[in-house]
């Protein structure tokens, strides 16, 4: 069974962080142990919000508390999202070093959180270069929006061409996979929001119809289905075109209910068997 260790911030109400990548990997059959970085009652979107905020050495103590059951040996990977701040950061990258000696072969996915079109960065100063500098050179899978890649690579993106050149760019400094979520491109036009998955000898694309509404969490429901068929099939294609079409089916089920949140509870079952599929082309 694939494991995967989770560090994520969580809330009571909505579906962010592990709030929403816990469920999703465990309603897909992952063995999932989730460490939260917080615990809020809502998303910081809302302008309010209620709980604690865990330190980095009450996030590590439970790392260690969990390898001291010995289960360290068996994660195939370790999943994290937004990061706080540099202490929290390098607590985070002591993790990937313990679960790694633990099990040579688990791989470190990072979702590089820091900002989105039309938000700017939203995290707090020194996290973006922390995030580009620091820990992306240590992750085997990165997964940033196209803002995000943008920032990473020091250049702009409007076409597959510019993607391509910005991903090769990323794994010039590390990782070994990156896939590109919300990207939008002179090729797709106004309608059409696509993600490129690539390795240095393989490139996919998929596209999906824009629906517009923001949601909060689409992005860790993302990383946590990405991964999951990445470690679970070992393809790339496949674990694209999964990811595409689970997410776009749990999306649209959202904006027909007319939520603001996640509709993942209610719309559970296309997590596992998605209304709609899309195929992944073949770059290069």
């Amino acid at each position: 069974m694939t494991t995967i260790l989770s560090i994520q911030s969580s809330v009571a109400y909505g579906h962010v962080g592990n709030s929403a990548a816990a469920f999703t990997l465990m309603r897909m059959g992952v063995e999932t142990y989730p460490v939260l970085t917080v615990h809020y009652s809502n998303t910081t979107g809302y302008g309010s919000w209620r709980g604690p905020v865990l330190s980095a050495t009450d996030v590590m103590d439970v790392v260690r508390g969990v390898d001291e059951r010995g289960a360290l040996t068996g994660v195939d990977a370790l999943l994290t999202g937004f990061q706080g701040s540099e202490a929290m950061g390098n607590t985070i990258l002591d993790a990937v070093d313990l679960v790694k000696t633990r099990n040579p072969k688990a791989v470190y996915c990072c979702d590089p959180v820091m900002g989105d079109v039309g938000r700017g960065m939203y995290v707090a100063p020194g996290i973006p270069e922390f995030l580009r500098d620091k820990v992306v050179p240590r992750a085997d899978i990165v997964i940033p929006n196209q803002f995000e890649l943008d920032f990473l690579v020091g250049q702009t993106t409007r076409t597959v061409a510019d993607l391509l050149a910005g991903i090769d760019t990323l794994i010039a400094r590390g990782p070994t996979t990156v896939l590109v979520t919300s990207a939008m491109t002179e090729e797709g036009g106004d309608d059409t929001v696509s993600m490129v998955a690539a390795t240095a000898g393989e490139s996919w694309l998929v596209s999906t119809p824009r629906i517009d509404q923001v949601f909060t969490g689409s992005g860790d429901v993302t990383s946590a289905v990405f991964l999951a068929y990445l470690l679970q099939t070992g393809r790339l294609d496949v674990a694209l075109a999964q990811t595409a079409g689970i997410v776009y089916s749990v999306l649209d089920a959202t904006a027909r209910a007319g939520q603001r949140e996640l509709a993942l509870v209610a719309a559970q079952d296309q997590i596992v068997s998605p209304s709609h599929a899309f195929e992944a082309r073949r770059l290069r």
